[in-house]
């Protein structure tokens, strides 16, 4: 039907199909839409478990993931591989979420076949290309590759508009992790089973860092804040650490935390628990950028493992408090709101600022209008 949109969303890791997820059921849910969805595989394992829980079946599959894959191959192999799937389906619309060397080659490659590219999550800087890398200059491609870009705040749109972008290119749509989380967080699951067996009752800190701009010694730096924690509160606190695949993640962390029976080193928890252990949690430690997202909404404090980060929003919004890999800096920023109820209070009640569940809506509605 020549009205129909073909829109191709293409992803390849976890968090890029989570805050997809609510993209693509409003686009299935569309007559007006024809929605094909092809996934990279950059993260395997991790990427099917949300496939399965949001029951997305990709008509495409690449399957591209190798151990301890460089940069410059990942590229490359996206590029090879996606450049047959775009010639066949022909879309409208390339859809990209995020910032990962995936998001990065696919409307790269779009723009070469002169396919228009709305990019979900746009304008998030940090102002510095190696924090977070490659993520940093890979949204920079995009900022300057998408035909519409859907920003998720009035700050990211200010980013995008600052480096020229004609704001009727420019939709504030919230973030689709909001989205994701708040349809998690309504199914049921029993948390406290399996590795998290014996935690109901108690003090949860929920670490996740992975960063590859952490890789080495401020990692290091940040295992030594959290055996430091891990030592002060003995029993009174919990850590709990689902540790990230990749090998210069999991060998620091087994080396440096595996010896205190506080801290527990468990493999990467399905999206549904993870969600749920967010709101359990007293407070979480992460370099990760969904989480900062996603916390605030389940009234959960942050504490930001990084330099600098591209949602100030948070910061500002006094739900995340930027400690970088200072391990000083982050066992006293710990302490105090573990033991300063007052201080813990004023984040855990600050208000999310990062959208109300309805973003999906409004990338496709603003999709749709280019029909018109």
């Amino acid at each position: 039907m020549a009205d129909v949109l073909r829109t191709l969303s293409i992803f390849g890791t976890r968090p890029e199909a989570i805050k997809m997820a609510p993209v693509l059921k409003q686009l299935s849910d569309s007559s007006s839409v024809e929605s094909i969805v092809c996934i990279t595989a950059q993260h395997r394992e991790m990427l099917d478990q949300v496939l399965e829980l949001f029951d997305i079946t990709p008509d495409y599959d690449l399957d591209i993931m190798k151990p301890a894959q460089p940069l410059n191959e990942l590229t490359a192999s996206v590029f090879l591989g996606l450049a047959p799937v775009i010639e066949a389906v022909k879309p409208d619309w390339v859809l990209v979420q995020g910032d990962t060397t995936t998001v990065m080659s696919a409307a790269l490659l779009a723009y070469y076949h002169q396919v228009k590219v709305g990019h979900v999550e746009a304008g998030l800087r940090t102002g510095d290309k190696y924090r977070p890398f490659p993520e940093e200059v890979n949204r920079r491609v995009l900022g300057a590759v998408a035909d519409l870009h859907f920003a998720p705040t009035e700050w990211a749109q200010g980013n995008l508009l600052r480096e020229s972008v004609p704001q009727e290119k420019i939709t504030v749509t919230g973030n689709t992790v909001i989205d994701a989380l708040n349809v998690m967080i309504e199914r049921p699951v029993d948390l406290f089973e399996g590795p998290l067996a014996g935690f109901e009752h108690e003090t949860i800190i929920l670490v996740t860092a992975h960063r590859r701009e952490n890789f080495g010694e401020p990692l290091e730096r940040v295992f030594e804040a959290l055996r430091q924690i891990a030592q002060h509160y003995g029993d009174s606190a919990h850590l709990i650490y689902p540790v990230h695949l990749n090998p210069k993640v999991q060998e620091p962390a087994k080396k440096l935390l595996s010896d205190l029976p506080n801290v527990h080193l468990i493999e990467p928890l399905p999206y549904l628990s993870m969600a749920h252990l967010i709101k359990q949690a007293h407070l979480i430690l992460t370099d990760s950028g969904g989480i900062q997202e996603e916390a605030p909404g389940l009234g959960t404090p942050v504490l930001v493992l990084r330099e600098r980060t591209e949602r100030p929003e948070a910061v500002e919004a006094g739900t995340a408090i930027l400690v970088g890999t200072d391990t000083e800096r982050i066992v006293r920023e710990t302490r105090r709101l573990m033991d300063d109820p007052q201080a813990y209070a004023a984040m855990a009640t600050a208000v999310n600022p990062f959208g109300d569940g309805h973003a999906a809506e409004r990338i496709v509605e603003a999709l749709l209008a280019t029909r018109e």
